[in-house]
């Protein structure tokens, strides 16, 4: 079915954008009613939700959806830390659904997975969910049914703290980032797994090997004996990918207002399904108070990249009297989502061009030692790696991982400016377990590109019958290796972790960390009573396997 088309200047009037709702024109027909006019605000105990099918209104062409009380993305959630919150979700779908709250630290039976902590929200039936607020931050929270989430079905969440906020600021906004497709999730997953490079349209050419650009010959002549390719960095693409800020595309020109000598807190968030994003202000400097809704001390960037489920809050302080564009820029460098950041509505700034896309490299295959020679390498070899399942579904097992949490992301290490590390990141007070771990767990990220098969250890979630054990209150070291070519952003359900970066007992607390291809990331967490699960947050990785279920539980219930 073809949808009218329709523009926004034939729905708002100028001005009528700015960073709240649009007025909308009561004549106009059901598929000409965008639903991401701007992000609604619910509060109190006592919210419900809606989740219905609608359409979303991208740049003036209306994409099939998935929407929260007729929004997409869905209300925002403003609560406060200490309040006790009642939910309850209303399924008109024809499917099962859920919700899960991103990042919030909950009884396992309201984190909303369904097979792991309850059923699932059946058609045409509610479900809801009860439990303590017991944080403050940004956070976010999304569908774990399917592949819903790639529909529109997330939106944002914010709770303020019970006393001062650590970083003060005078206004803010949410800046949620996701990506949406005219094409449905389903068929795209099916193109992937036909040809796994469907949607890189960014393959290097005879014409670019002639001109010099990317790989030497030889090097290129090595990747293709091992079939691999190098500049396979996104699954799915700006081929087929629009890429939102609040619900709105490039051109709509969403616009986050303020005034001159303000302190001005973005909350960033993505939402999106399958898509890193290269973050950025340009002329403007960002101080980085917060990462997954934890305060940091304070760091300035020109950029940060960072992956679906991270959030990060920056204040920024503009002096001038004029606008900004906020850029975030997809990994691989073919699309972007723009937003914009000034006195008035109306406003726009000049937009970067799209910089060229990165290429993979040795380093990226957890061989950067010069001069190695791959002939006689096995990329298979199991003494590595003797917990992984070796199969058609492993393509390779990283000879020699590397700590990459002081790398800026793929593509950035040459930008000039100042990009933020995860090693940069600083626990604003102390952690509230600093005791060491006492043993530690190793968890392979495995993957056959070729195949579009994706897997933890070298096992699906439908292969690993058994959970990962923890006790209760057990303090355990978590090494994340990755053994693919691609990035793999990881989060652990219920839970904070604090990232082994070298600060010791003020450790940046996350729940969600990027594993660059080729490296290892150690984390130390404090085992919370419950089933949660253990997923790359690439919503078709984790369709496709890459999940485990983590079980802790009592010492008397305990098998371990």
């Amino acid at each position: 079915m073809e949808f009218p088309q329709v523009t926004r200047r034939n729905l708002i009037q100028a001005g009528a954008i700015g960073s709240g709702a649009l007025a909308l024109q009561p004549w106009l027909p059901a598929w000409a009613q965008p639903v991401s006019a701007g992000l609604t605000t619910l509060s109190g105990e006592d919210i419900t939700l809606r989740i219905a099918r609608d359409t979303l209104d991208i740049d003036g062409k209306a994409a099939r959806a998935i929407s929260i009380n007729g929004t997409v993305p869905g209300p925002l959630l403003r609560l406060r830390q200490g309040q006790n919150l009642r939910l309850t979700v209303q399924n008109t779908l024809d499917e099962d659904t859920s919700l899960h709250w991103h990042g919030l630290m909950l009884p396992f039976q309201m984190d909303g997975v369904p097979g792991v902590s309850f059923p699932g929200i059946k058609p045409r039936s509610n479900f809801t969910y009860e439990f303590p607020i017991e944080q403050a931050g940004t956070y976010w929270y999304h569908s774990h049914s399917g592949l819903q989430e790639l529909k529109g079905l997330y939106g944002p969440i914010v709770i303020d703290p019970a006393g001062a906020e650590a970083a003060p600021f005078d206004r803010e906004h949410v800046i949620l980032l996701s990506d949406h497709s005219f094409v449905d999730p389903a068929r795209i997953l099916r193109n992937l797994k036909a040809e796994p490079g469907y949607y890189n349209y960014q393959r290097q050419t005879l014409a670019g090997l002639l001109a010099g650009k990317d790989q030497t010959l030889s090097d290129r002549l090595a990747w293709g004996r091992m079939r691999m390719d190098p500049t396979d960095i996104s699954d799915v693409t700006g081929a087929v990918l629009h890429y939102l800020v609040n619900g709105h595309g490039p051109k709509s020109n969403w616009t986050a207002l303020f005034k001159p000598g303000e302190r001005v807190r973005l909350r960033f968030i993505n939402a999106s399904g399958m898509t890193v994003f290269n973050v950025r202000i340009p002329g403007l400097a960002m101080s980085v108070v917060s990462a997954d809704g934890q305060d940091v001390r304070p760091i300035t960037v020109d950029e940060f990249q960072f992956s679906p489920g991270e959030t990060y809050d920056v204040i920024v302080s503009p002096t001038e009297d004029r606008a900004f564009t906020i850029v975030g820029e997809s990994v691989d460098r073919s699309g972007i989502a723009l937003a914009t950041l000034a006195p008035r509505p109306g406003m726009t700034a000049p937009v970067p061009p799209l910089r060229e896309r990165p290429v993979l490299t040795m380093k990226d295959m957890g061989m950067e030692m010069e001069g190695m020679d791959m002939s006689g390498m096995s990329m298979r070899d199991g003494t590595h790696a003797p917990q992984v399942k070796l199969g058609p579904g492993v393509e390779m097992i990283n000879p020699m991982p590397m700590d990459r949490t002081g790398d800026p992301g793929l593509g950035l290490d040459n930008v000039g400016h100042k990009v933020l590390v995860y090693r940069d990141l600083v626990a604003l007070e102390p952690n509230p377990d600093p005791r060491a771990a006492e043993r530690e767990i190793e968890v392979h990220l495995t993957g056959a590109m070729d195949r579009y098969m994706w897997s933890m250890d070298g096992k699906t979630m439908s292969d690993a019958h058994e959970p990962l054990p923890m006790r209760t209150g057990e303090r355990v070291r978590v090494t994340l290796i990755n053994d693919t070519m691609m990035a793999h952003p990881i989060h652990l359900h219920g839970h904070f972790f604090e990232l082994a970066t070298g600060h010791g007992d003020h450790s940046p607390r996350k729940h969600t960390v990027n594993v660059l291809p080729g490296g290892k990331v150690s984390w130390d967490v404090t085992a919370v009573t419950g089933d949660w699960a253990f997923h790359c947050h690439l919503a078709l990785h984790m369709a496709m396997g890459m999940m485990r279920i983590v079980s802790v539980r009592s010492m008397e219930g305990h098998s371990a």
